[in-house]
């Protein structure tokens, strides 16, 4: 449950439904943890963006392909889990035929937007 502070408004949640189920104070200084369920639709895209502190994130539904900036892009199904380091450009595409359903954790500076779309870092 989230609680009744109220968090800045990320980019992506501008973009795709997002729902955030909890948003709490980390025993880490300066940091906060959130839970956040995205739902992308097949064909859809999330766009590049960033986060401000790790994304730790596992595949609910569907199939996704996960770009990420100076990595080898991933193609998650079901039941598989991520990792994106602070700060990483990374975009995820649903493949289909279904809507991907994917559950983020992030552990986020206080303060700071979940998400930031950045440029696309594959294109000269």
């Amino acid at each position: 449950m989230a609680d009744n502070i109220t968090h800045p408004a990320d980019d992506l949640a501008k973009a795709l439904k997002r729902t955030e189920i909890q948003h709490v104070a980390s025993s880490i200084p300066g940091r906060d943890i959130v839970q956040v369920l995205t739902e992308i639709p097949a064909g859809v895209e999330s766009g590049w963006h960033t986060h401000p502190g790790e994304e730790v994130g596992y595949l609910l539904a569907g199939r996704v392909q996960m770009r990420i900036e100076a990595q080898q892009s991933l193609v998650l199904n079901a039941g598989d889990g991520f990792l994106i380091p602070p700060g990483t450009s990374h975009n995820a595409l649903d493949l289909g035929p279904d809507t991907g359903r994917m559950l983020s954790c992030y552990i986020v500076e206080v303060g700071a937007p979940v998400a930031s779309f950045v440029d696309d870092p594959t294109t000269p």
